[in-house]
């Protein structure tokens, strides 16, 4: 039930796979949450996911404050016109501790990146994340499990109900594919073949993302493969301490995102520049084209709000950037 002399912040997270929004109050307490599918098209599964949080909570709500993170979240930054738009290492960090202060390490695991972040005394001291190879994020997850003709929900179960993993190579996807295949053509269960990749995939994150890194407990997974069970269990194993799965594990980055808008509003008191809940009604459009002024030649992007450039981005020398 809305009370009265709350205010409420939403926090907007824009990746490559998913798009995840979050409403908190003013007691960082979460009121509603969206995640849907980017795919591929940003503006439209920010409007999308805009239109589906104004349907699940009171139309009454008045945005106090709004924030921007994930791989896109400068594009995200313009069409919401949030009053704050930080990195998802910030936004996961700041969300990991809001519900548990003693978070030491954060492993996320989302659509095509992985990163890990370390935290000491409250505060994001070190983090690293995935530059070469999806293997072990969603997509490649989400890959296998439609090649082996097994629902997303329930690949993690399978992998649990193994007794023997088998050994398969997670270093690349190309080979651990086709290692899974060779296993299969061997006769092995789908239930070991499961567990076997999760292990791999679970070695792969620590020996690159977490390489160097001192992952100290308590540990928290987030992002979407943090749904399977597996993976969890995979990490447990060669971590040799619990792992902990939040209970809004997929829409952490929103959740980091609504609380520091929610903290910018507290330092720096204003009206919020939100755009608000009519946002899907405008029309927003992206127009690229390539500067001639000069033999660097870069690709500049103009994102337009009904016929209106609102934001100019590409530029080197900046001369043509333009950020509302």
């Amino acid at each position: 039930m809305k009370n009265k002399v709350d205010k409420y912040f939403l926090g907007v997270d824009v990746g490559s796979i998913s798009t995840n929004l979050a409403v908190i109050n003013n007691s960082k307490e979460l009121i509603e949450s969206v995640y849907i599918r980017t795919e591929g098209k940003p503006v439209n599964s920010i409007q999308k996911g805009i239109k589906l949080m104004k349907e699940k909570i009171d139309n009454g709500i008045e945005i106090s404050g709004a924030g921007s993170t994930g791989s896109a979240r400068q594009l995200t930054g313009v069409i919401i016109s949030a009053d704050i738009v930080k990195n998802e290492i910030t936004a996961h960090a700041l969300a990991s501790l809001h519900y548990n202060p003693e978070i030491q390490t954060v492993i996320e695991i989302g659509g095509q990146d992985s990163k890990i972040i370390i935290i000491r005394n409250g505060v994001a001291v070190d983090f690293a994340m995935n530059t070469v190879c999806a293997a072990g994020t969603g997509s490649f997850l989400d890959m296998q499990a439609s090649r082996l003709d097994i629902p997303i929900e329930q690949f993690g179960c399978l992998a649990c109900k193994s007794n023997n993993a088998v050994s398969i190579a997670g270093r690349c996807t190309v080979f651990a594919e086709s290692d899974m295949i060779h296993k299969q053509q061997l006769g092995h269960s789908t239930e070991d073949i499961i567990k076997g990749l999760c292990e791999a995939l679970a070695r792969n994150y620590l020996n690159n993302v977490g390489k160097g890194k001192d992952i100290l407990p308590p540990i928290m997974f987030q992002g979407g493969v943090a749904a399977n069970e597996g993976m969890k269990e995979a990490f447990e194993k060669y971590l040799g301490h619990k792992v902990i799965i939040p209970e809004y594990y997929d829409v952490m980055g929103a959740i980091g995102a609504a609380i520091l808008a929610q903290e910018e509003i507290i330092k720096r008191p204003r009206k919020t520049k939100f755009v608000g809940w009519n946002l899907p009604d405008l029309d927003f459009k992206t127009v690229g084209f390539e500067c001639s002024d000069c033999s660097n030649a870069c690709e500049i992007v103009e994102i337009m709000k009904n016929g209106d450039v609102i934001a100019r981005w590409g530029s080197r020398c900046g001369k043509r950037n333009m950020i509302d």
